[in-house]
């Protein structure tokens, strides 16, 4: 598995050059949430930051800065900043049991903790007037958004088909809706998500190479989207 995900980074042609005609540069931060652990060798993840590459370039009117959250070496208030700096953030991480990787998780513990009143989110919104109300109101990013990619061993049907595992939930109504609430509680918003499935149990150059496609077809539509500017 990690072998053709080696082969198919280095041999991936850099051919891919949409073009915006857009104002100012828009900033992307890219959180890359993958890592070697276990029988995981973190290489799907690296692949598509290695696409990110390709695609946010300054010749297509973006400015990239990415964090590597799997060795634990970044300074919480220089992540803070990045996040002040962007106008989109993008997560890639792998879903071990059921939710983000356990050094992604560290990183918006420790992150946003540093962001509190800097920034990234003042309060949890409520006052004392009303206490049982307007919670997660209190973020301080409104106007930025933030992306999703995931990558998982389930396939697809796990989540489209109501009597398979996931019971016929979406990947970000459930297992992603607290991180997907995480983000809005700072005033994050949504742009759509793209998940890749069956990763390991059935991976193959092929797959990495449909999945090369639609990553790609998937930020061309994102990105080009005048909602998407800010």
């Amino acid at each position: 598995m990690q072998k053709y995900y080696y082969f198919y980074l280095i041999t991936t042609v850099h051919n891919f050059a949409p073009r915006f005609k857009y104002g100012e540069m828009q900033k992307i931060l890219i959180i890359n949430g993958g890592m070697k652990f276990a029988h995981s060798g973190g290489k799907l993840n690296e692949t598509i930051m290695q696409w990110d590459k390709i695609f946010f370039t300054a010749e297509n009117g973006f400015e990239l800065k990415i964090t590597e959250t799997g060795a634990g070496k970044y300074d919480y208030e220089a992540e803070v900043d990045k996040f002040l700096w962007a106008d989109v953030i993008i997560y890639h991480f792998p879903i071990w049991w059921m939710y983000i990787p356990f050094t992604l998780k560290e990183y918006i513990d420790k992150v946003f903790t540093a962001g509190h009143r800097k920034g990234m989110y003042y309060s949890d919104g409520r006052k004392a007037y009303n206490p049982a109300r307007n919670y997660g109101t209190g973020g301080l990013m409104q106007g930025k958004k933030y992306m999703v990619t995931t990558t998982w061993n389930a396939p697809e049907d796990s989540f489209t088909v109501a009597e398979e595992f996931f019971q016929g939930r979406s990947v970000d109504d459930g297992v992603l809706f607290p991180f997907h609430r995480m983000n809005a509680f700072c005033g994050l918003e949504p742009l759509e998500s793209k998940h890749f499935h069956d990763v390991e149990k059935n991976g193959s150059l092929e797959l990495v190479a449909s999945f090369r496609a639609e990553y790609f077809q998937h930020v061309q539509t994102v990105f080009s989207s005048n909602k998407t500017r800010l």
